[in-house]
């Protein structure tokens, strides 16, 4: 990996659980916030929710807040999505939030909040919009206009909307202080790195945000790392991968082999927008489990949630973070700082690793004694519930002796017998072995 990288990414690889917020004009529909190209509809048609923008509880406090106390360490707001809406207060456009019935700019707030709860602020921008007049319509891969032969022999100055788009960016890196995350949105067909005129926009970036740390969708996207797994990565390579709602079966490596940084982007429900008819939540002990995963692969976990059009988070979403929240005080020590264990991943669960200390995450309550795959006895010395510090009983006993080689432990009073897990969840044991492995 790229020192320069790796020296940018470490409070990053160290975090590893953040929270996305997807907020926006398409929250009043409330149906996703790929509504506008979904329903194909125009700039004028889709101007009523602008006129309707009210988000009267937009409270980013208590968004922060929430986010805290689930664990996570850095937060991730949408600046501006692809309907082109902005909520900060932009100077090169009035569709923004301070035009609205909301007055005032909303990324400030979210910024401050972040600052005073002590956590890592990111900000999300889409380099494509359905709403500027010289973004390409007819014929592109998911334009509202699309299909709208009113447009097909349209002259547009695309110049002047990469002029627009670079404009927003430097507003954004100039005038809401350090950042520590800009999230990129996204590249598509031929609509990739140069077509963005990305060096330039990097070196701008980097001007005034010499440390801010950035993902890949400048040239890739959910479905093409783009070079950040190559050798030479290009200058708008980015600084991690960023695989969206699938976690990848061996993590993400460069051509070498060598681990580097990446996030699992993922949703509660099936929407990144708010969606009030989507109530597919996914359960506190999935995500825990997802979470885990990610760190035993190397990886993040930014977890999203959609505020509705009042500003609220749906009490869906709360409800599973505080369980999550739950998880994390005691466990986090096994989240943070932690990544790809060098022992395989035992069948019961998964390992997560940081120096001599293992963190066995188990999932399946074992018959009898648990076997800790890939440690022996003499390596061991001693092993404690996470959660409490308390000691958990050494599980070797006359039916293991066919295995000297591995150390057991032992959920209840005598190994031989199944006793069920304290945390379904995730019962996490802290394995303190004599030296590194």
């Amino acid at each position: 990996m790229n020192q320069e990288i790796k020296e940018r990414t470490k409070w990053f690889m160290d975090a590893r659980f953040g929270m996305f917020i997807h907020w926006g004009l398409y929250s009043i529909p409330a149906c996703g916030e790929w509504v506008m190209s979904q329903k194909e509809m125009t700039v004028e048609e889709y101007r009523g929710y602008f006129d309707k923008f009210d988000p009267v509880d937009y409270n980013p406090k208590k968004w922060v807040r929430l986010a805290k106390n689930a664990g996570m360490k850095y937060v991730v707001l949408t600046a501006k999505h692809h309907d082109g809406f902005c909520l900060f207060d932009s100077k090169l456009t009035d569709y923004k939030a301070t035009n609205t019935k909301a007055g005032r700019d909303l990324v400030r707030e979210f910024v401050d909040a972040c600052r005073e709860e002590g956590l890592k602020v990111g900000l999300y921008f889409s380099i494509i919009d359905w709403h500027h007049p010289d973004f390409p319509k007819y014929g592109d891969k998911q334009h509202p206009m699309r299909n709208n032969k009113a447009y097909k022999d349209e002259k547009i100055d695309f110049d002047r909307y990469l002029d627009y788009m670079h404009g927003q960016v430097r507003e954004l890196v100039t005038n809401y202080g350090r950042l520590d995350l800009l999230w990129f949105d996204f590249s598509y067909d031929d609509m990739t790195g140069e077509k963005w005129r990305a060096s330039d926009l990097i070196r701008m970036v980097r001007t005034f945000q010499p440390d801010v740390i950035i993902d890949n969708r400048l040239e890739g996207a959910g479905d093409n790392h783009g070079s950040i797994a190559k050798e030479h990565p290009l200058i708008y390579s980015g600084d991690f991968a960023s695989p969206e709602q699938i976690i990848p079966p061996e993590g993400v490596c460069d051509e070498k082999g060598e681990p580097i940084p990446w996030e699992l982007c993922a949703t509660m429900n099936n929407h990144w927008g708010y969606c009030n008819f989507d109530h597919q939540y996914k359960s506190p002990q999935m995500l825990v489990r997802k979470l885990v995963e990610c760190v035993s692969k190397g990886g993040n976990m930014i977890l999203n949630v959609g505020p509705d059009a009042k500003g609220n988070i749906p009490t869906e979403s709360v409800d599973i973070l505080e369980k999550v929240g739950k998880w994390m005080q005691k466990n986090k020590e096994s989240i943070y700082g932690c990544g790809i264990s060098k022992l395989q991943k035992p069948e019961w669960g998964r390992y997560t690793q940081k120096e001599n200390v293992i963190y066995a995450h188990v999932y399946e309550t074992p018959l009898g004694a648990l076997p800790l795959y890939g440690i022996s006895p003499e390596q061991l010395v001693e092993v404690t519930y996470l959660a409490d510090g308390s000691e958990v009983n050494r599980g070797e006993a006359w039916n293991t002796a066919l295995y000297p080689d591995v150390a057991f432990v032992s959920f209840g009073e005598d190994p031989v017998f199944t006793y069920p897990l304290p945390d379904e969840k995730d019962t996490v044991l802290k394995i303190c072995l004599k030296e590194l492995i």
